[in-house]
Order: C-alpha cells, then sequence, then structure tokens
C-alpha cells in the first residue's frame, strides 16, 4: 500500500503463464512447477532483468514481483511508488523501454513477471509526476477528471472497518483521490491499464489495496481484460470482525493471508514451533490453492506485526519453514535496510550488487535461496513423517521427495529422524554437508541452534 505525504501515516489497511478457469472463478497456485516469487520491493527495471539472469532464474524461483510501473507522485519516500498521476510506465524505476526489457529478460530466464497494481486511487495533491504530468487532486490530465472519482471526500476511519463497508470501498484511504471502480469508464480505463502491461509480456498482477474496492467492481474490471483469465492475487488484509472479508475476493483470484504471516511472527517469537504441524487451513485459513503468503512484505515489515530482517534467525528459520511446508503460494520479500520507515530506496533503486548500499537481498541469502529449489522438488507432495520434541524442534517429510528439520532451540539437537527419502546419499542444502539415508529411509544428523537441514531428490550430492 502507499503512504499519503500530508498525513505522514503508514499505509494500514490494507503469475504466471495464465491458466483458463470460467471467467470469475478463482485460480489455484501459480502454474507451472515454480511458484515461488521474489518480490524485489522498489528494485529499477534494469537491476531486475540482471537478477533474473544471474540469481533468480538460477535459483528456481517462478516469478518475480516489481513495484508499481506508473508514473507517480515525485518525492524520495518508497510510498510515492503508490501515489499514480497516470498510467504512462516513466517512474523513478524506469521507463517503457526499460520495463519491456526486463520483462523479456527475465523470460528468457524462465523468471515470469507479476506487476503491483493501484487501482483503487490516484495521488493526493497536486504536482508534477516523474513522467512531467501536471495533476491536480481529483482532475488528472487525459485519464481522469473530478466526477470520475467517488464523491466520499472524507478519509476512511478506523470504525469504518467494523461497522461501514461502504465507507471502507468508497471513501478516502488515508486522503488519496478514491476512483469510482463502479463507473464504466474507470473500470474501463482500469482494464486498458492493465492490458497495456500484458502487452509488454506481464504474466499476472497483485491488486493493490483490492480491499478497498467491492468485489463486484473487481470482477468487472478482470472481465474487461483482453485475457480475463490472468492471474492476479489480491491484497485484503484480514482484520477480526471487520465487514470486508477475504474470502469475498476469491472470485477473482488468489488473495493474500495477512493471518499466515502475522501468527509465523508469534510462533517463532513466543511459542512453540511444535504447534504447526496443520499450520495453514487447520488454522483457520484460507484454502490453500487461493492464499498468497508472505514472512513479510513492505508494509508489515515497518509496521512491526510480521517479522522482519532485523529478527536475525527468527526470520530466516521462518522463511525455511515456509518454502518447505505446502500450503499456499509463498512470496520471498527482498528489500533494504531502514531506519525511517518513509525511507525510499537506496540510489534511487539502482542495485549495484546485493549486500551494498543497504540492500538486503533475502531472496539470495543461502539458507532462503537454497529453499526453492526444495519447493519446487517436493512440489504436490504431502506431509509425511512429521517429529518435533514437543517444543522448537521439528521435522517432516515431503513424501518421498523431501525431507527438512529446524532446530529453534538454544542448545543443539541430535536425532535420528524417519523419512520417506529412497536410500543413498544427499546433500543438506542448507549447510552443504553429505548426508546418508540407509535401508529404512533413516538419518541421523546433529543441528546446531537456530540452524535447519534440507535435504531433496534433487542434490543428492554436495
Amino acid at each position: 500500500m502507499v503512504r499519503r505525504s500530508a498525513v505522514a501515516a503508514m499505509l494500514a489497511a490494507g503469475t504466471a503463464f495464465a491458466l483458463v478457469p470460467p471467467v470469475g472463478t478463482a485460480q489455484a497456485a501459480p502454474p507451472g512447477d515454480r511458484d515461488v516469487t521474489a518480490v524485489l520491493f522498489e528494485w529499477n527495471y534494469d537491476s531486475v532483468a540482471r537478477e533474473c539472469t544471474t540469481t533468480l532464474g538460477p535459483a528456481g524461483y517462478g516469478y518475480v514481483q516489481v513495484s508499481p510501473p506508473q508514473e507517480h507522485m515525485q518525492g524520495p519516500q518508497w510510498w510515492t511508488s503508490y501515489q499514480p498521476v497516470s498510467y504512462q510506465i516513466a517512474s523513478r524505476l524506469g521507463d517503457r523501454a526499460a520495463f519491456r526489457n526486463m520483462v523479456g529478460t527475465c523470460h528468457a530466464a524462465r523468471v515470469g513477471v507479476v506487476v503491483d497494481s493501484v487501482i483503487n486511487h490516484m495521488a493526493a495533491g497536486d504536482g508534477t509526476g516523474t513522467g512531467g504530468s501536471s495533476y491536480q487532486k481529483y482532475s488528472y490530465p487525459g485519464i481522469y477528471s473530478p466526477p470520475d472519482l467517488d464523491n466520499c471526500t472524507t478519509s476512511i476511519n478506523p470504525s469504518d472497518y467494523t461497522g461501514d463497508r461502504w465507507r471502507v470501498q468508497n471513501c478516502e484511504l488515508v486522503g488519496l483521490a478514491d476512483l469510482d471502480t463502479g463507473e464504466d469508464h474507470v473500470r474501463g480505463r482500469i482494464a486498458a491499464y492493465l492490458d497495456d502491461l500484458r502487452s509488454l509480456g506481464v504474466d499476472g498482477y497483485r491488486i493493490d489495496a483490492a480491499k478497498h474496492m467491492s468485489p463486484e467492481d473487481l470482477v468487472a474490471i478482470k472481465s474487461r481484460l483482453g485475457d480475463p483469465h490472468a492471474y492476479w492475487k489480491q491484497e485484503v488484509i484480514h482484520g477480526e470482525g471487520e465487514v470486508v472479508s477475504p474470502a469475498e475476493y476469491l472470485g477473482t483470484g488468489d488473495v493474500q493471508e495477512f493471518r499466515y504471516a502475522r501468527d509465523l511472527k508469534r510462533v517463532f517469537t513466543a511459542e512453540n514451533l511444535a504447534y504447526l504441524r496443520n499450520y495453514g487451513e487447520g488454522w483457520g485459513y484460507l484454502e490453500s490453492g487461493r492464499a498468497d503468503v508472505f514472512v513479510d512484505n513492505h508494509d508489515t515489515e515497518r509496521g512491526g506485526d510480521t517479522l522482519s530482517y532485523k529478527d536475525g534467525a527468527n526470520y530466516t528459520l521462518a522463511n525455511v519453514f515456509m518454502l518447505a511446508w505446502p500450503y499456499g503460494s509463498p512470496d520471498v520479500h527482498s528489500g533494504y535496510e531502514f531506519s525511517d520507515r518513509d525511507a525510499g530506496p537506496p540510489n534511487g533503486g539502482v542495485v549495484r550488487a546485493c549486500w551494498q548500499d543497504g540492500w538486503k537481498c533475502q531472496h539470495a541469502w543461502p539458507e532462503i535461496r537454497s529453499m526453492v529449489g526444495f519447493r519446487n522438488a517436493t512440489r504436490g507432495q504431502a506431509v509425511t513423517n512429521w517429529w518435533d520434541n514437543g517444543a522448537d524442534a521439528i521435522a517432516f517429510g515431503r513424501g518421498d521427495k523431501g525431507f527438512v528439520v529446524i532446530n529453534h532451540e538454544a542448545t543443539a539437537l541430535t536425532q535420528t529422524f524417519q523419512t520417506s527419502l529412497p536410500a543413498g546419499d544427499y546433500c543438506d542444502v542448507q549447510s552443504g554437508r553429505a548426508v546418508a539415508v540407509d535401508s529404512a529411509g533413516r538419518f541421523t544428523a546433529t543441528l546446531a541452534p537456530n540452524t535447519a537441514l534440507a535435504l531433496h531428490v534433487g542434490v543428492r550430492s554436495c
């Protein structure tokens, strides 16, 4: 989501080579055998293109999600990217040519491209956009005029989320100019923008602030697309007792399951990993095939309601678990260091190299990157051979294709594990050490505190 410069308040409320279900039917997880998305938050398009070739493709990532590709208000803060001025591709992250080149380069590396799509609102205030377009709030020449904006020009109040659906979906999110997505012209203009991105090769969309548009409006917009079956996932933040529910949006695509990330933080920081035995639908979450999951995203890492790179081993091991556990379609957030929550990307989005200039590159951390291959190798396999110590050490298999151990204890763990793996030698992709599985499917290992072990049939030797 986005912040408004006038109020300087965090926005709190809130891939894929297309399948062909009936219009209005939710798609399952992103198609193909590589369903992990690297979310390269605020990377410029030239940097994304290079990363697809050097890291994402070789690691087995199926998709990359890029920050909003449209002209936006000027300013160094990250949230300016979420305040559109026009739909031309002319942002600080690159122009149309750079975007087109990025998509083609990523496709050559077998990486699909998902775009963060801001279609609920336009920028607040007056000014000149990053592409030179002049605008005023409620007037965006060549695109929208005041009649295209909703009649409610007051901000959504916190109490509205539990008591007034109309205001949540028709009033202004932190003072941003709310588009009247029930209007035919607006629906057509949004669909034309999404179709333009599709014409450049885009494979899917992340619908920002979907909670603030009615499901009926989104169905209507999607039906107007040249390819109405294009994959999309929707940002609908779950709130206990709220009048808008994430499940309402399953008719158009996947929905981001925020409870997954919030509960992971609680389990890894204050509870026992043993509780994760039935994580997902067993915890009351959305159906696995319709859920998009993550450990953190750009909003939650700043708001503190999920883990973030600042949480050390808790964060790393939570990502290992997410990629090993067969629930939802995982996003791996990859951003940059910050102390100021408003701070925009280092070097204006230019990534000269990972782990320099503040770029964290979580998608390339060895512990996380190695689990992308594990997930690909174990796709479609059920959880088998669950083991836990009743506290913070767990292990489980993925059929006869993989096995993972996570030791979140403060002391070393030595244990003999029963697996369903074929006998033979394997390479622990977490440590790079050889592990021998005997004819009964067992192996013995010692794990240091706050480390993991992962074996899969795709890597048999170190």
